[in-house]
């Protein structure tokens, strides 16, 4: 299976903005901008994820999807309030080609197969954001709510949960590496990779070449990245050429 770069554009207020693990947010652009910057530049695919959405209770912003579908020539993902198959319904009518669900889903994971039914297994993709839980058995715990509510399930777990409705794709992201540019979370992609057999997108922690052909080793086929993508520490052509010359398959 070929890998794919996925630039991730994390909305807030209509902005761009990129954390460290989950927090102290700085402004990266705006998102038609970026879209456009992305395609040019040879991205796969792009994720869009509305990152306070489901904290402030309310769906992610059509007109922003609307915006960007427009400028976008490569498939985009949309996150962020989706907790139905009404808003989901809404996301991909706006122009997005596929919704992801992370805490909606946890707390109802019969909406996992809802949109499954409604709208094809392709179009779906659960995210789980993970931090390092020792009295659980896999090591990681879920947490909800862009990272802020824990909630003790195990992570592999609910991984396995999830595919179980039919999920084939899982983006886990783990709140330790997330913006910090020291690496992803390797074992916990080797974790949902081995429990699921799912397309991982790797998310959270790429700071260098060298980390993405680690989660390529790791069983992720989806590279997701965003500061080293938004603030030009990595251009996507030398990133492809550099798994090429790795002996890895690139779009």
């Amino acid at each position: 299976m070929s890998v794919k770069i996925m630039p991730c554009l994390d909305m807030q207020n209509g902005r761009v903005v990129k954390g460290v693990k989950f927090v102290n947010i700085k402004d990266a652009g705006d998102p038609v901008e970026c879209c456009k910057a992305y395609c040019e530049a040879g991205a796969d695919e792009i994720a869009l994820l509305d990152i306070t959405a489901t904290v402030e209770n309310r769906q992610t912003m059509l007109d922003v999807v609307r915006k960007v579908a427009e400028a976008a020539t490569i498939p985009f993902t949309v996150g962020g309030g989706i907790r139905d198959v009404k808003s989901a319904a809404e996301v991909l009518e706006a122009g997005a080609d596929k919704v992801s669900t992370s805490s909606a889903a946890f707390r109802n994971p019969d909406v996992i197969g809802a949109m499954i039914r409604e709208f094809g297994p392709e179009k779906v993709t659960v995210a789980i954001d993970a931090d390092a839980n020792e009295t659980l058995p896999s090591g990681y715990e879920v947490y909800i709510d862009g990272g802020r509510t824990a909630t003790g399930a195990d992570a592999i777990e609910w991984a396995k949960k999830a595919s179980g409705y039919g999920v084939r794709t899982i983006l886990p992201t783990s709140k330790a590496t997330d913006g910090v540019r020291t690496g992803y979370d390797l074992p916990l992609i080797r974790e949902i990779k081995a429990a699921t057999g799912a397309t991982v997108v790797a998310s959270g922690g790429a700071g260098e070449l060298s980390h993405f052909y680690d989660a390529v080793e790791a069983g992720a086929t989806v590279l997701l990245a965003a500061s080293v993508f938004h603030f030009g520490v990595i251009p996507i052509p030398a990133l492809k050429e550099y798994l090429k010359g790795r002996g890895v398959d690139v779009v």
